[in-house]
């Protein structure tokens, strides 16, 4: 699934020489579908997507059924995918759910905070303070665990019920999450509103606030069109992890304006076409996604996926009228 070659690598000069692609396709791109995908399904999406060179894999959340059913399986899905050899994050909401990612053997855990009060309520039914409490001896247990500890921080760039988010709030909790011991953090653009000049900006205080740089992940949705331009200015800044979920999927069920993320197939054909390694083979990327489309009953909203997916197309038609000849 290549087209002639394409794209043609040509560099670009202060950009990374690798990208680590943080996976969230099977986590955050599925909690959004209506329906609930069989756990074999998962289990076979995560497997694929480890073949294409995917290396760290977000694989479920141990989120209360209530809230989001569709990752209820937590506990028949990740024994399906554990002994895959890449790295298998899954959410915790609180001590409950870190106990129960633990004792199935899960080193890597996120937990998810929000930058805003109203989505806080929203999505935790706690304020920002209250949520940031409930973390604390999450993050201090998973740590004395030996587990890698990511932070979430939802609604960096701008709030469906707030609008604006002051630069300084969003930095008040992001210190506050590796003031608990997180490793990295991600910064969630959750409805997708961000422009690049405000990526550096944020980016720019949270340095100042002591955050470095090798500490933050980015997680852009692209609602506006601007998830690639916005990657790529956190790129500049020295950023070098990046969310994205193959095919598009995704969005978050507690924010109705928020589309889906940053497509994974999008993002490696940029990062391809700047000479970024990112170990991810395109083509088994694109199949992979082409495969899930097929089991969700719909077309991928990826424009990669849409225009390989064609070419693909094109060439077995050829294939087939030579043969006929």
């Amino acid at each position: 699934m290549t087209v002639q070659h394409l794209p043609m690598a040509v560099g670009a000069q202060g950009l990374p020489a690798r990208v680590r692609i943080h996976e969230v396709g099977a986590r955050d791109g599925l909690q959004n579908e209506k329906g609930t995908v069989p756990t074999q399904v998962k289990a076979e999406f995560i497997h694929r997507l480890a073949d294409a060179g995917l290396t760290r894999i977000e694989a479920t959340s141990f989120v209360h059924p209530k809230w989001v059913p569709q990752l209820a399986d937590a506990e028949q899905l990740f024994p399906l995918v554990a002994g895959l050899p890449v790295e298998l994050p899954v959410l915790v909401p609180n001590r409950r759910g870190l106990d129960r990612a633990l004792a199935l053997g899960a080193r890597r855990v996120a937990v998810f905070a929000s930058a805003t009060e109203s989505f806080a309520k929203a999505n935790l039914n706690r304020t920002v303070e209250e949520s940031l409490a409930v973390f604390d001896p999450v993050v201090r247990h998973a740590k004395d665990e030996g587990a890698h500890v990511r932070g979430y921080v939802s609604m960096c760039f701008g709030d469906p019920w707030e609008g604006p988010v002051p630069l300084r709030q969003v930095a008040r909790v992001c210190t506050a999450l590796m003031d608990m011991g997180c490793d990295e953090l991600s910064l969630g653009d959750t409805i997708g509103v961000a422009t690049p000049g405000h990526v550096r900006a944020l980016l720019s205080l949270l340095n100042e606030e002591g955050v470095a740089t090798d500490a933050i992940g980015v997680h852009f949705h692209d609602t506006y069109g601007q998830a690639l331009a916005n990657t790529y200015a956190a790129l500049e800044h020295g950023v070098t992890t990046v969310d994205a979920s193959a095919g598009g999927l995704g969005g978050c069920p507690f924010a109705k304006s928020a589309t889906g993320n940053l497509a994974t197939e999008d993002l490696v054909w940029m990062l391809q076409g700047l000479g970024i390694d990112t170990g991810v083979d395109l083509g088994r990327l694109v199949a992979t996604s082409a495969w899930m489309a097929d089991q969700l009953g719909r077309p991928s909203p990826s424009r990669t996926v849409k225009a390989l997916s064609h070419k693909d197309s094109e060439a077995d038609q050829a294939a087939e009228a030579t043969e006929e000849q």
